[in-house]
């Protein structure tokens, strides 16, 4: 596997499977990686047959107390980027939590490090997991840990870089629950997670008991083509796996979104799939799931607003309304139905 050097998020990254291709992907790879950061070095490293991709949260503060805070399994990807992180990991007995969980303290201390901060590892076949890499900071899946923990980490963040001690220790810390996020992204899956920019012209958020929506968008900004598509980080809690996988069937059913195409469509078929329900997703689940997981069908909601601004459009027609007259209410109007569905009108 050829890495950027100074990169992430798939950027700079190839995986070679032929000696005689080793060149040819360098050059892309670093092509990539100049582009994207500056820097066009890249390093190798084993590349792994359908692994799991496993992080640890820790905490250290300037005092020399760290800890973790358990793992997130952040296995499903596209383009080797994250679109659905839970915590705990379906793979992980108690021993190899335990291993794991170790071994990322022991790293932090090692190299000095004060933060929050999540190390990375692929977890192979046998279940050994292998150190990827360490992001110095609070990652986009962040809420997973903070609900199965109870605790704030932008809190205890601001704390420790003010010289304040952790007030816990390991012994202290236990999961709670079962907690997933799914990101919707301004994508469209049904064209491979293309970017999928334009204004939002109707949005209405889930909510409800154990369910968490960290955005920062509203109905009629506009998602622009030049940054990360990420609109949303939704997150479900549930007392196990199987209450929270049912809380986010939920929740991505009420999602709605009009104007965009977003990753949602994509989430119905994930919380469905019988590999996801049994916790055996890898790395390559997305690709093996292919068009399979975007039929490309509307969404009924969708298709009642379309077929509702039609009539309203031919009754306006049909009653010939007169220059400066007001249209008469249209019958979704007058009958609630457009703010039962959740629109403003």
């Amino acid at each position: 596997m050829q890495k950027a050097a100074a990169g992430g998020g798939g950027k700079g990254l190839r995986l070679v499977a032929r000696a005689a291709d080793l060149e040819s992907a360098a050059a892309r790879a670093r092509s990539e990686a100049r582009s994207a950061f500056g820097d066009d070095r890249v390093y190798l490293e084993k590349a792994l047959a359908r692994p799991r991709h496993i992080e640890i949260q820790v905490l250290a503060d300037h005092h020399g107390n760290a800890v973790h805070l358990f793992e997130r399994e952040c296995s499903i990807q596209r383009r080797h980027q994250k679109v659905v992180e839970e915590s705990p990991s379906p793979l992980l007995t108690p021993e190899l939590r335990a291993r794991m969980g170790a071994l990322a303290v022991s790293l932090v201390r090692k190299a000095g490090y004060v933060n929050a901060g999540t190390l990375e590892f692929l977890v192979d076949e046998s279940c050994a997991p292998h150190f990827l890499e360490m992001n110095t900071r609070l990652q986009v899946e962040h809420p997973v840990t903070e609900l199965v923990t109870g605790l704030d980490l932008v809190k205890l963040q601001i704390r420790i870089a003010r010289g304040e001690r952790l007030p816990f220790a390991q012994a202290d810390l236990s999961q709670r629950g079962h907690a997933i996020e799914c990101r919707v992204y301004a994508e469209d899956p049904q064209a491979g997670f293309l970017p999928s920019p334009g204004r939002i012209l109707a949005l209405r958020v889930p909510g409800g008991p154990g369910i968490r929506d960290d955005s920062g968008v509203e109905e009629g900004d506009e998602v622009p083509s030049h940054y990360d598509p990420l609109v949303s980080k939704l997150v479900a809690w549930g007392e196990d796996r199987p209450s929270a996988i049912a809380r986010m069937r939920r929740a991505v059913r009420e999602y709605k979104v009009l104007g965009i195409k977003t990753t949602l469509p994509f989430f119905e078929r994930v919380l469905r799939h019988p590999d996801f329900v049994a916790g055996r997703a890898d790395t390559a689940f997305v690709e093996r799931m292919g068009r399979e997981a975007c039929d490309g069908a509307e969404r009924p909601w969708t298709v009642a607003l379309a077929a509702a601004a039609i009539r309203a459009h031919e009754q306006r027609r049909a009653a010939r309304i007169a220059p400066g007259a007001a249209p008469a209410p249209s019958a979704w109007r007058r009958e609630g139905r457009v703010e039962a569905m959740g629109g403003r009108g």
